[in-house]
C-alpha cells in the first residue's frame, strides 16, 4: 500500500471530529484546527461543485442525495470549498496531501499521520466548513466517491 493512500485517508478521517485518529480512538494529541459551524451559514458559492466543480462531479442527485465524484490531480491545490450534508467516503486511491481551512491554516498534514493507511477506506464525515486540500504526490491522483446525505 502506498503511502499517499494512506495519508489521504488520514486526513478525511481527521477532519471528521477534532479529536479522532485513524483507527477511531480519540486522542487529545490529534486535535484538528477544523472549524465547523452551521453550514447554513457557508457561502453558497463555496459549495463544492459550485468553487470547485474540475475536481467535484456529480453522479447523481436527488432530494436524498448527492453522489461526487472527487478528484485531485498530482500537485494540485483546490479551491475553497464547503460540504453542507454529512458524508460517507469511498477513497480509492490517495498520496499525501495537506488540508486547510478558508484562512490558509492546516487542518491536516498527512505526512503527520503516524500509522499508514490502508486503500480502498470507507469513511463517515459531517458536513465539512469551508477548507481546500492540496495534493502534494507528484504521480498519484486522489480519488474517491463522496455521498452526502440530504436531511
Amino acid at each position: 500500500m502506498n503511502s499517499f493512500y494512506k495519508v489521504l485517508i488520514a486526513v478525511f478521517c481527521i477532519t471528521t471530529a477534532s479529536t479522532i485518529s485513524v483507527f477511531g480512538q480519540v486522542t487529545d494529541k490529534q486535535k484538528l484546527l477544523y472549524k465547523s459551524g452551521n453550514p447554513v451559514d457557508w457561502p453558497q458559492d463555496q459549495d463544492a461543485v459550485v468553487s470547485a466543480p474540475n475536481n467535484h462531479k456529480i453522479l447523481l442527485e436527488n432530494d436524498k442525495v448527492r453522489v461526487l465524484e472527487v478528484t485531485l490531480a498530482p500537485n494540485e491545490l483546490e479551491p475553497v470549498h464547503h460540504h453542507q450534508w454529512p458524508s460517507v467516503l469511498y477513497i480509492m486511491e490517495a498520496g499525501d496531501f495537506i488540508d486547510r481551512d478558508a484562512d490558509g491554516h492546516v487542518i491536516m498534514d498527512s505526512r503527520k499521520i503516524p500509522e499508514p493507511l490502508v486503500f480502498p477506506l470507507t469513511m463517515y464525515k459531517n458536513p465539512e466548513a469551508p477548507h481546500s486540500v492540496e495534493n502534494l504526490s507528484n504521480t498519484k491522483t486522489i480519488r474517491l466517491i463522496r455521498v452526502e446525505m440530504k436531511p
